[in-house]
């Protein structure tokens, strides 16, 4: 792995991505054709000024600054509170955007419950809270394991997994996460040397067989069927847009940033692509420009977006806080 910082590319197009979506959120894609999302805008669905990120960015962030100190996931939940609470980790003191699965399990983390054993376990709870956030941690483990495979792969992935299940707990949404953080590994690896869809579509072969190894009980592997429109990448890249959904449901959330990450060829067109699709935009777009961001770099984010992110400087700081953490900490 190059020994760019891998953080702040990551981390900064998931920022991005979010800020830029957050004006449109559960805007319709009939209402954004019409007008489409084409720079940073102010106000809109939240009233924010532009340049202002909402949760997504907030629990990513949150992440990232308990994993400058390495993995624990009790001080993860406690910083999660620290956000709902008392408004840290946002860009003015305020929360104004928190879905309902999260909002529950950091009330259960409240009563006491144990970290692991907050998120929801039901068919309901699979919307894309752990999904939205799980970049750092993604990146943590793709940094420090340097090399995702046997059982360093395993036991990367089951922190994934454990992660998710701080507020998302079901099977789906922990396989949401395992495919992005494989997704993000191949890019670290690989980038410079296969084209993006190879890289992709490896990856997914990949991820796949990594879940029907039978070291999984049952009922995570039966959750595979959900994913199943990414096992032929090439295939998936050809859908039409009227094929894609870009819902707040965790399997439609990885699929729209997938599909707009893999049919553009610049972190611009893909994050614009993202949040044009409407719906949960800016999630969406987190979650695409999260993979942008790590493909194509920090320099390639329009650097005019980048001036009005809300505390930016802060955010630079934490990437390279943990970027060292994850150097220190390189297996």
């Amino acid at each position: 792995m190059k020994t760019e910082n891998f953080v702040l590319n990551g981390m900064m197009g998931l920022v991005v991505g979010d800020a830029l979506g957050v004006p449109v959120e559960f805007m319709i894609r009939e209402e954004l054709k019409a007008d489409p999302v084409i720079d940073m805008r102010n106000y809109g669905t939240h009233e924010q000024p532009k340049g202002t990120w909402s949760d997504d960015s907030s629990m990513a962030i949150a992440t990232m600054d308990s994993l400058c100190q390495g993995v624990n996931y009790e001080d993860m939940m406690k910083k999660f509170c620290e956000w709902v609470l008392y408004g840290e980790y946002t860009p003015y003191g305020d929360v104004f955007d928190i879905g309902i699965s999260t909002r529950k399990a950091i009330l259960n983390y409240g009563k006491g419950i144990e970290p692991l054993q907050c998120g929801g376990k039901t068919e309901g709870d699979n919307g894309n809270g752990s999904l939205m956030r799980i970049l750092p941690f993604a990146l943590y483990v793709c940094g420090k394991y340097n090399n995702l495979c046997s059982i360093e792969e395993n036991k990367a992935m089951n922190m994934v997994h454990k992660v998710s299940c701080l507020t998302h707990a079901h099977p789906r949404s922990q396989i949401g996460c395992g495919f992005y953080t494989r997704f993000l590994a191949s890019i670290l690896q690989n980038k410079g040397q296969n084209s993006l869809l190879d890289i992709m579509k490896e990856s997914a072969k990949c991820t796949f067989k990594h879940y029907e190894q039978g070291i999984y009980p049952k009922v995570m592997t039966e959750e595979l069927k959900a994913y199943e429109r990414l096992h032929e990448i090439e295939s998936f890249a050809g859908l039409s847009e009227d094929n894609i959904h870009s819902t707040g449901y965790v399997v439609h959330t990885l699929e729209a940033a997938i599909w707009c990450f893999i049919t553009t060829n610049n972190y611009k067109d893909c994050v614009l692509k993202a949040v044009n699709l409407g719906g949960d935009t800016d999630t969406i777009g987190a979650v695409a420009g999260g993979l942008a961001g790590c493909y194509y770099g920090y320099e390639n984010i329009p650097k005019d977006w980048l001036a009005v992110i809300k505390k930016r400087e802060w955010i630079e700081e934490l990437c390279n806080k943990m970027q060292m953490q994850i150097e220190k900490e390189r297996v």
